[in-house]
Parts: C-alpha cells; sequence; structure tokens
C-alpha cells in the first residue's frame, strides 16, 4: 500500500560514479551533502552502482551522521542498506528487487520509489506499493553506462495522465530544461550532472527558478 507523500521541486541524486576514484571517499560524499544541503535541498538520493557493500554502507551512514535528520535521505537501489544507514526510504529500478519485495523489507513507514521507462511500467507501478514514480530518462543522460531510450516531454505528459501518485521526471535535467518538465506535470525533477560542479552554488539557482 502506498501513502501520501509530497517531494520537493528539486530531488538531488548523488551518483558515486561521477566521481574520480580518488575522491569517492566517505568524506568527500558527505562533503558534497553538506553542500547540496546548504543549498537548500531536502531530498537527497545515494546512488552506487558500483561499490560494494562495505563502501556503500560507510558513506551512507557517513552523509547521514553530518546531515543528521535535517534532509530527507533515500538509498539507491539496497533495502537492506536503507535500514542498515537508517535513511529514509528506498528507490529501486526495473532491475532491482521488485518493489513488493522493498516493502516488505523497508515497511509502511519508509518511502519507497520506482523508475519507469515506459507507460507500461508507470501503469504498472501505479497499482503498486510505491509512493512515487519516477520517469525518463527524459532527454540524453550521461550518467548511466546503458540508459534507457530517451522519452521527451510528450511520453512524460503521458505518463501524469497514467498516474496520480507524485511523479518525477529523471535524465539530463538540468537548470535550462527543469521548467519545461515541471510545465510537463513532473512534480520534482531529478538532477545529477548539473550539480556537480559548484554543488551549493547550483542548489541555490535551481531553487531560485522554481519560487
Amino acid at each position: 500500500m502506498s501513502r501520501p507523500v509530497q517531494l520537493p521541486r528539486l530531488y538531488a541524486i548523488l551518483d558515486v560514479s561521477c566521481f574520480a576514484p580518488q575522491r569517492g571517499t566517505a568524506k568527500a560524499m558527505a562533503d558534497f551533502a553538506v553542500d547540496l544541503a546548504a543549498g537548500g535541498v531536502t531530498l537527497l538520493q545515494y546512488r552506487n552502482k558500483d561499490g560494494n557493500t562495505r563502501q556503500m554502507l560507510s558513506h551512507a551512514r557517513e552523509i547521514r551522521l553530518v546531515l543528521g535528520r535535517n534532509i530527507t535521505l533515500i538509498m539507491n537501489d539496497r533495502a537492506d542498506l536503507c535500514l542498515a544507514a537508517d535513511y529514509d526510504g528506498v528507490h529501486v529500478g526495473q532491475d532491482d528487487l521488485s518493489p513488493e519485495g522493498a516493502r516488505r523489507v523497508i515497511g509502511d513507514k519508509r518511502i519507497l520509489g520506482v523508475s519507469t521507462h515506459n507507460l507500461e511500467q508507470v501503469r504498472e507501478a501505479d497499482v503498486g506499493p510505491a509512493d512515487y514514480i519516477a520517469f525518463g530518462p527524459v532527454f540524453a543522460t550521461s550518467t548511466k553506462r546503458n540508459p534507457d531510450p530517451v522519452v521527451g516531454l510528450e511520453r512524460l505528459r503521458a505518463a501524469r495522465a497514467a498516474t496520480k501518485k507524485p511523479l518525477v521526471a529523471i535524465g539530463g535535467i538540468t537548470r535550462a530544461n527543469i521548467h519545461s518538465v515541471l510545465e510537463a506535470g513532473a512534480d520534482s525533477a531529478a538532477v545529477i550532472s548539473d550539480l556537480l560542479t559548484s554543488p551549493r552554488k547550483v542548489a541555490e539557482e535551481f531553487l531560485r527558478q522554481l519560487v
């Protein structure tokens, strides 16, 4: 059973693969997260597709330690690490643990998100236990090795019509195009690459645009 959640307009994702190996330390991840929070980010997903469990848990716990309860933290893929790091929720993809399985692990009080890439998946997620649905990539993205086909704004509008759950647009979203995805019906926009160069400053610029 899903429950109503209210997402902020900006959904920041900290993707470890975007950092050089020497910068992929727990302290570096925590410092980056602190800068995002200082810029006004209130929802942050930790994503690490290549790290081992020990590294992921180290990163996740350090981020939780430095941010406290001032920001909602979402763990990508790993429902078990969501619990171990005391995160507020988990986000699963189409090839990860099923939303039903993730819900059984995290229980009813934590947030559950699911990635979708076509309307059939959106409709399936709409009747499942996810609290919100991510849809994309809306634009071309460089943060995945084998990205799904670009869906574009028209399919984003169709996804909006297919569900009443909170909808997160993801994939290639920047300060230059964030308004277009919100106007197409997304409740929130997930951003990765555009935050990398100067996380605090860019987060502030995003949020100024969204006032």
